[in-house]
């Protein structure tokens, strides 16, 4: 995307995927690693006992690490669909006529992809100077399209221009987390998220 001032903001297509053929049943033992890790983080979040995924999977321990080095590069795997989905929704939202209800539109549906695993907002403001992670490398896609997001609302004189893709992802990561640390307050994250939006208007 070309922004009114001339530079140009750049929204992956997509998130890397893995470049080395498989063979079957190296595929099938991946796959189902990735099944059920899927399924425990999803059931006891992203601490799920690694020895338990790869017993489910019907493998040992070694073959799980030789698909994914470590927790990260898992998280990074099982995620993918949902980060896939919501780059996809991000370059929707460049042609929306209102560029500060697009980016607040985007910033929600990334809460609500933090919350639905327990400590996966942890686990990415964990990252979110670690270039080295696996998991930091899956969510850099999410600062392009997230950025281009902003800029338009920055050109639009709608957010303050002093305001950083990184910091406005870390806020976000947060108010996930707080929403997932009071489950009986289920309208807490929109509320953090309209509040925190209020203090990046532009003129505040």
């Amino acid at each position: 995307m070309t922004t009114s001032t001339g530079r140009t903001e750049a929204v992956p297509a997509a998130v890397p995927a893995a470049v080395r053929p498989m063979r079957a049943d190296a595929r099938r033992n991946y796959d189902r690693l990735l099944a059920e890790g899927r399924a425990a983080f999803a059931e006891h979040g992203t601490d799920a006992s690694l020895e338990d995924i790869a017993r489910r999977a019907g493998v040992g321990i070694g073959t799980l690490y030789r698909h994914f080095p470590n927790r990260h590069a898992l998280l990074s795997a099982v995620f993918e669909d949902a980060v896939r989905a919501l780059l996809t929704r991000s370059r929707e939202l460049l042609d929306d006529p209102q560029p500060c209800a697009a980016l607040v539109e985007w910033l929600r549906a990334l809460v609500t992809h933090a919350g639905e695993y327990r400590g996966l907002s942890r686990a990415l403001m964990s990252v979110s100077q670690d270039d080295s992670s696996a998991l930091a490398r899956c969510s850099a896609p999410m600062r392009g399209a997230g950025g281009a997001l902003l800029v338009r609302a920055q050109e639009a004189g709608s957010v303050r221009s002093d305001i950083t893709i990184g910091d406005l992802l870390q806020l976000t990561n947060a108010i996930a987390l707080a929403a997932e640390e009071t489950p009986g307050d289920p309208e807490l994250a929109d509320r953090l998220l309209m509040l925190t939006l209020r203090g990046l208007k532009s003129g505040t």
